[in-house]
């Protein structure tokens, strides 16, 4: 029988991308997602609550978030649960889960118009910014480009 493992997810980018490399030079984003809930409670007042999300991006996408990505700008992404556990340098265990955006079933594209989050600068791409599928899809031409 098939499994599925699959995270989407909508919203703003808790701080700027890191980029590194690997050794062969594929580049590697990672970054903070912020989704949020609102709602009234019983007693009327407004509650909200934030969620944050560690998301991992691969390759030519990773390319894009270096790119035309910065803190507070709207994305929308498809990626797999990753659960990762460790031993820190004192002994304890330690586990973290990220959203790794990756291969064929992996999605990214920016929301919002050029002028949200992060106003200016490298991170305010296209209005609606150059949409990224996952893996080694993406392929930029001129019309891609913001200006």
């Amino acid at each position: 029988m098939a499994s599925v493992n699959k995270a989407i997810l909508i919203g703003n980018l808790g701080r700027d991308p890191e980029i590194r490399y690997t050794q062969s030079g594929e580049p590697i984003a990672n970054f903070s997602l912020a989704t949020s809930e609102r709602w009234t409670s019983k007693s009327g007042e407004k509650q909200e609550r934030t969620e944050w999300h560690r998301v991992e991006v691969f390759g030519k996408t990773a390319q894009v978030v270096r790119d035309y990505l910065s803190k507070g700008r709207s994305v929308y992404i498809e990626g797999q649960i990753r659960y990762e556990e460790w031993t820190d340098k004192d002994g304890n265990k330690r586990n973290t889960t990220r959203i790794r955006v990756s291969g064929p079933n992996s999605r990214l594209v920016m929301l919002g118009s050029r002028g949200d989050g992060g106003g200016g600068g490298r991170g305010s791409g296209p209005s609606d910014g150059p949409p990224s599928e996952g893996g080694d899809s993406f392929q930029a031409t001129d019309d891609d480009v913001p200006f």
